[in-house]
């Protein structure tokens, strides 16, 4: 499910990027590339997040 998630987040976020940055440079909007730029930096991070180590988790004290 955290990947299905992932992806709808940074589908929407680079959706979102390209627009703006495609305005800005007085271009058309591209949704093709939108699509393969999300893809990508999905990709990116699930690699991102297997090579970081999970931190270890700390024992609750008897407070």
């Amino acid at each position: 499910m955290q990947y299905i998630w992932t992806f709808i987040w940074t589908f929407l976020l680079m959706n979102m990027v390209t627009y703006v940055v495609s305005n800005m440079n007085g271009v058309s909007y591209d949704l093709q590339t939108a699509t393969i730029l999300s893809v990508v930096v999905s990709i990116l991070l699930y690699i991102l997040a297997a090579v970081i180590p999970a931190a270890p988790e700390e024992k609750e004290g008897l407070h």
